[in-house]
């Protein structure tokens, strides 16, 4: 009986980037800086992301208003 959770699946960049229409680029660079979300590198040259981990980044940035990303002092 297979026990995964759709949360388990595992994502390549160019998947990443058609689901979500975040661009391989983006999430190159979202790695550099440290602000993506967390990735796998089973390999020297293999990006992999899992799906909850994608999810949880993205709930993360959430704003309901534009004041919430400001970071002006009043």
């Amino acid at each position: 009986m297979n026990t995964r959770s759709i949360d388990d699946v595992i994502f390549t960049p160019q998947q990443i980037e058609d689901i979500y229409h975040i661009s391989k680029n983006n999430l190159a660079q979202l790695r550099y800086s440290g602000k993506g979300p967390v990735y796998l590198k089973p390999t020297p040259r293999t990006i992999l992301y899992r799906k909850s981990d994608v999810d949880t980044w993205l709930a993360s940035s959430a704003r309901q208003t534009a004041e919430q990303t400001s970071t002006s002092s009043t």
